[in-house]
Formats: structure tokens, sequence, C-alpha cells
């Protein structure tokens, strides 16, 4: 998959798939700008990228604030010249049943992991339109399809596909792509940080037996992001082991 020399943001890259992505598309010789909320965190997943065919500058900031958003793009103008691909992985959870959930865990929910998405998009599209190409990949999630305890997660993953559907038709005629990878579950941070016993009951829920790794998302990111996906657009691709169908 072609991206040698692309220039390549990724939201949340400071750890987690996020990481996973980065370090693929950075791999394959594109020059990438890793964004995350903690400036450490993207400042050590940029220096991880040093020994690979791309470079790496750490671009830390809040997306989910416009102020933020726009920094963000404006950095990878300053250090590269032009954004080619858009990674929109950033993301939280705060699950919790829905009488139980309070303004704040939806309001925040909703912020970082669909808000963000919008105001990143909508402050590099412009760029994109004038040099008439670009490829916008976001992450949304199995759990769009619904999720006990997920009110606010499953609702902002599935604006990401709403999002991602309407980019893809408002943008197509500047030879804009977007599409959407929808993950399950994935061997991160976040995972590992559950009970054993809870990790080994979703692992045994997953058709094909495992757990995903971040190089599956990059693997899947990597053929949106490139030249040889020109004609593949408005797409969901769900890299969840089968989970996807059933709710699981």
């Amino acid at each position: 998959m072609e991206v040698k020399d692309r220039v390549a943001i990724v939201t949340g890259a400071g750890q987690g798939i996020g990481q996973g992505i980065a370090l693929g598309l950075a791999a394959a010789g594109a020059n990438v700008v890793v964004n995350d909320v903690v400036a450490e965190r993207a400042r050590a997943v940029a220096a991880e990228i040093a020994g690979l065919p791309g470079a790496g500058v750490a671009a830390p900031a809040d997306i989910g604030r416009r102020e933020g958003a726009q920094a963000l793009i404006s950095a990878a103008m300053e250090a590269f010249g032009r954004v080619d691909i858009l990674v929109n992985n950033a993301g939280i959870a705060r699950d919790r049943y829905v009488v139980k959930m309070s303004d704040e865990e939806w309001e925040e929910v909703l912020r970082v992991n669909l808000t963000a998405q919008f105001l990143t998009c909508r402050a590099v599209i412009p760029h994109m339109m004038e040099q008439r190409y670009g490829r916008i990949v976001n992450i949304s999630s199995r759990a769009w399809l619904g999720g006990a305890g997920q009110a606010n997660y499953s609702a902002s993953k599935g604006g990401v596909v709403s999002l991602t559907r309407t980019l893809a038709l408002e943008l197509a005629k500047f030879q804009i792509t977007a599409n959407c990878v929808a993950p399950a579950l994935v061997d991160t941070p976040l995972f590992r940080g559950l009970k054993e016993e809870v990790q080994e009951r979703l692992a045994q829920s997953v058709p094909v037996g495992r757990v995903g790794v971040p190089a599956d998302l990059a693997n899947a990111v990597l053929f949106f992001a490139s030249d040889e996906s020109s004609y593949v657009t408005g797409q969901v691709l769900y890299v969840c082991g089968g989970r996807s169908l059933g709710l699981f």
C-alpha cells in the first residue's frame, strides 16, 4: 500500500491503537504527526518513529476543543507543508448504565470521540481540497451497533459512522476519501487494565479465538490511507475477529 512520503496525522497516537497506527504508517514511509493530549506520550512515539523510514513529529493538543484541533493542523502544515492523511483515533470510554450516567460522562465521551473528529476534519479539509487529494480514516467501534452500559460510547461511535458517510459524499469530487475502521477487543493498556478473568472471558467471546493487536488496526488503516484505495469511500471495515456478526 503506497503511502511513501505522504504526510499523516494520527490523533490519540501516544499509546495503544493510535501508537500502532502511527508506527505502521511510518514503517510504510509516511511522515507522521503524532498527536496526543499527553505531551510526553506524543514525544515518545515520535522518537520511536525516528528509526523507521518515515519521519515523526510530536504535536500534543486537546483536539476536542476548536483551538486544539486547529493548532494540530497548523503544526502539521508548519512541519511538512501539507497533510495527505488524517487518522482520527483519539477516544475514551466512561461506561455506565443510562440511569446512572452523569451529564459530564455523556458530554465528555461525545466531545472526545465525535466532536474532536468533526473539528479536525473541518480544520484539515480546506488544505486537502486545495491539493485535491486526501485520505480521512475515522476510527469507530463495533460498539456503534449497541452495547449495554455504553450509551455514550455507542452513540459517539455511531456518530462517527454517520459523519464519515457524509464526508465521503461531500468530498468525493475533490478526490478526498473518507472511510471508517471499526475495531472490537484490542490488546491495549485499557484492555490490560481489566481483571485477568475478565480478559479471558472477553477473549473467548471472539469468534477467531483471540483479542486483536494494534497492528491489526494499522494494516486496515494503511489500506484506506493508501493511493490504492482511491475508489473506496464511505465504507466501514470491521476489524473485530468476527464480533460484529453478533452482539457479543
